[in-house]
């Protein structure tokens, strides 16, 4: 069993930060992914970041790149998202996934249909 506590997020004004964090308790293996997606009000859920639990790769959706961090700390079994020069348009529900038997390929972990476990979201509101 896994689960998947997230903490972090809330209101900042445009160009500001914020970061998120998810706790993952129970085994990860070395073919582990583990992602965030999020989800805006009237819109589909989608990619943000990537990273390899075992090899610490990572990824980006190009709408976020440059400004987002994905990161592990492997003794603590959390990941973390740093969101820097936040948007308005980055308004969502944050959520990170994991998914413990697919290979790192973009076709696998910016599908969320690939991930087993999910935490509970994380709002993020960005102002103009």
């Amino acid at each position: 069993q896994v689960q998947l506590v997230e903490s972090g997020g809330g209101l900042v004004q445009a160009g500001g930060s914020l970061s998120l964090s998810c706790a993952v308790s129970g085994r990860t293996f070395d073919n582990t992914n583990m992602a965030w997606f999020r989800q805006a009000p009237e819109k589909e859920r989608e990619f943000v970041a990537a990273i390899r639990w075992s090899t610490g790769a990572t990824d980006y959706a190009n709408s976020v790149k440059g400004r987002f961090t994905v990161s592990r700390v492997l003794a603590k079994n959390t990941v973390y998202l740093q969101m820097d020069n936040l948007r308005p348009e980055d308004t969502a529900v944050y959520s990170c996934a994991v998914d413990r038997s697919s290979s790192w390929t973009a076709s696998t972990y910016r599908d969320f249909r690939r991930y087993d476990y999910w935490g509970q979201g994380a709002q993020v509101t960005v102002s103009s």
